[in-house]
């Protein structure tokens, strides 16, 4: 049964977040019973919550608020300890930028032409940026329009301050990065081929496969027929309806 644990103003997050955590939290639960019958001999019976998954993974914010009794807000892409963390709009779009530390801080103004904020008692350290937020991020802001987004990453990019262009799924699929490290290959489906992003995992050896996706059904016999099944038995199967 499923607790109703929801709270209110709750947002979606964009992919199943507690599907792929389990998921991988099973995964290297198996890799490590594995490795551990090949040393010693012995099983392992191996018991994965998407629920215990979800709750790991909210470690930092569940933390602060069993120490600090703080509820951290929802914020979009800003950083609830550390400013300017958030996406600022430019002349053609919106960039992320994420400054990490007071010398970052003080890098950011020097490249976006404020030089004399990096010394400016009321913006200088991480702790009084954040007391005064919304002013940094309207300072930032301001300076962010006046450029293009691809030449204030390249700008950002080199003087080592993290940022990114925000891209939405079209800007994903079109992204150069995916080009350039060959992601992409056709795959064959019943309705002719189609484009296909290959796993995230490399090997220097060998290309992980990406065969033709079955029709339905395709493969029904042949599964059927490894379970055991006879001819007979699969085609009384479908006589009955049971299977297509």
């Amino acid at each position: 049964m499923l607790d109703h644990w929801y709270t209110r103003d709750c947002v979606k997050t964009g992919i199943p977040t507690s599907d792929i955590a389990a998921g991988m939290y099973a995964l290297t639960s198996i890799q490590a019973a594995l490795l551990r019958r090949y040393r010693t001999g012995m099983g392992a019976t191996i018991d994965v919550s998407m629920f215990d998954a979800t709750a790991e993974w909210l470690g930092y914010p569940m933390y602060l608020q069993m120490y600090q009794d703080r509820q951290v807000p929802r914020m979009g892409l800003a950083h609830t300890s550390i400013a300017p963390y958030d996406k600022y709009p430019t002349a053609d779009g919106e960039i992320l930028i994420g400054v990490q530390n007071d010398r970052g801080w003080r890098t950011l103004a020097e490249v976006l032409g404020m030089p004399e904020l990096a010394d400016d008692p009321r913006y200088a350290t991480n702790v009084e940026r954040v007391a005064r937020r919304e002013e940094v991020d309207k300072l930032v802001g301001d300076a962010t329009s006046a450029y293009v987004s691809a030449d204030l990453d390249d700008k950002l990019a080199a003087a080592g301050i993290p940022a990114a262009r925000l891209r939405d799924l079209s800007g994903l699929i079109e992204h150069p990065q995916l080009s350039e490290r060959d992601r992409w290959r056709e795959v064959q489906t019943q309705a002719g081929p189609v484009r296909a992003i290959r796993p995230p995992m490399n090997f220097r050896d060998v290309e992980l496969p990406m065969g033709p996706v079955p029709g339905l059904g395709q493969h029904t016999d042949a599964v059927l027929a490894g379970l055991g099944l006879t001819d007979e038995q699969v085609a009384g199967l479908r006589e009955a309806g049971i299977v297509g």
